[in-house]
């Protein structure tokens, strides 16, 4: 017994190696608009399971926004999906009050969930680099300093310092 939990937990603990979602995987979003991690090359991407009843991945959704806004403009781009059980209206609602700046998609049929291996847990989130490889995956809130790390070791756009004109 004892055997088999520290197997679960070491499944749960560690990240999923071999996981790599299909490129050509697309992702609907709340404004009826699709997208695909086709698309989507050549820039990181933070794909974020979550749910509007969920209070962890409420807590998180500041951090993500800042996460957002800091590195957006260097090339990340984050996908807030949306689990098949959250109701699309309740999401659209919430999305709204909230003012979320990244994309929101709606998992209806569990594909995405899926394609990613299966999310059993929510929050959990998968840092893909520019060609798409799992760099990691997080099931809970997001440690922001591992993602951090990862991102500026990624193909983010560098900085641009202003040069004074001479």
């Amino acid at each position: 017994m004892l055997v088999v939990l520290l197997v679960a937990l070491a499944a749960w603990l560690l990240p999923s190696r071999a996981l790599q979602p299909p490129a050509r995987l697309s992702f609907t979003l709340l404004d009826g608009n699709t997208t695909s991690l086709a698309a989507l090359r050549g820039r990181p991407v933070l794909v974020a399971f979550w749910a509007t009843t969920c209070i962890p991945c409420v807590e998180e959704i500041p951090e993500l926004v800042r996460l957002y806004r800091e590195y957006q403009p260097r090339g990340l781009e984050i996908i807030a999906v949306a689990m098949p059980y959250d109701p699309p209206l309740q999401v659209q609602r919430f999305v709204q009050k909230r003012d979320l700046p990244y994309p929101v998609a709606l998992d209806l049929s569990g594909s995405v969930g899926r394609a990613f291996g299966g999310v059993d847990f929510i929050p959990t989130s998968f840092l893909l680099d520019a060609h798409g490889n799992v760099l990691f995956r997080r099931t809970g809130k997001l440690d922001l300093r591992r993602t951090r790390q990862a991102l500026e070791r990624s193909a983010l756009k560098p900085t641009h310092a202003s040069t004074p004109e001479s």
